[in-house]
């Protein structure tokens, strides 16, 4: 159902850094920002040929994110793993680690924290909340990486400045949440991943509905084959010129240098 655009490989001496783990964009897959899981924050913009394909990654140096007091975020807080962007233009970030959701009001900002669900501090250190969205009504959606619940990995909104946790995603196999976003098409994109030491990394990106207290779906819109693409962890939706949404998903290289910072776009069919 997800037709592969392009792969794109963002050179290590092109953005100095690594670890990326996040991406939004904006409505027209233009403008971006990326944040890294070593508290690294960056922007710029994809420049597209005709065919929408992105031939140029432009990006201003990385920033190091900031905590409430408007001070470098300590290194064993700087866990950065999901992103979303609200329609005014504010950053939210969660963390593993520190399990929490920060808001930065404008980009290079000091945070704001937001409320912490009791949930969140029973999540392991390194499985946590990888995956943030934010729907059109404004409600901000989170989920773990791992969960042990035979009903699958529970998802958490905050609205109003309460937390709850109205619903469970069913586990299918061996993948694990690492990624979300809501798309214009306002469904719920979850972008997963597994790892096999001898074959590499996998992606799947499933779509569901939510309605109210209530997800329904979850058609598989894509799986790689083991070592087709590198670690993708971020994922971005949105509509391309010609009405077809795009999905375009960012990979983790893990300062490791046998791996890559990929950009890799499909195009949703149906």
């Amino acid at each position: 159902m997800a037709e592969h655009v392009a792969s794109v490989t963002w050179p290590r001496d092109a953005h100095g850094y690594g670890g990326f783990s996040g991406i939004e964009l904006a409505a027209d897959g233009g403008n971006f920002i990326a944040i890294s899981d070593r508290g690294g924050i960056t922007r710029g913009r994809l420049h597209r040929n005709a065919e929408g394909i992105i031939t140029v990654i432009e990006a201003e140096p990385v920033r190091m994110l900031r905590g409430t007091d408007g001070a470098v975020l300590p290194r064993d807080q700087r866990d950065a793993e999901g992103l979303a962007v609200d329609a005014t233009g504010r950053i939210l970030i969660s963390f593993e680690g520190v399990h929490r959701v920060l808001r930065y009001n404008s980009y290079g900002s000091a945070a704001v924290a937001l409320p912490r669900h009791p949930d969140f501090k029973t999540f392991p250190a390194n499985g946590s909340l990888e995956a943030l969205a934010i729907d059109g009504a404004g409600n901000i959606w989170t989920l773990p990486e791992e969960s042990e619940d035979p009903r699958g990995f529970p998802v958490y909104r905050l609205r109003g400045g309460e937390w709850m946790q109205p619903f469970h995603i069913p586990r299918v196999g061996r993948f694990l949440p690492v990624g979300a976003d809501f798309g214009p098409d306002g469904r719920f994109y979850l972008l997963e991943r597994d790892f096999r030491l001898l074959g590499g990394f996998a992606s799947r990106v499933r779509r569901f509905d939510i309605s109210g207290d209530r997800i329904t779906g979850g058609e598989v819109l894509l799986q790689s084959r083991f070592g087709q693409h590198d670690n993708l962890e971020g994922i971005a939706v949105w509509q391309d010129p010609l009405g077809g949404i795009r999905l375009t998903m960012i990979s983790d290289d893990n300062f490791f240098p046998l791996q890559r910072t990929e950009l890799v776009e499909y195009r949703v069919s149906s």
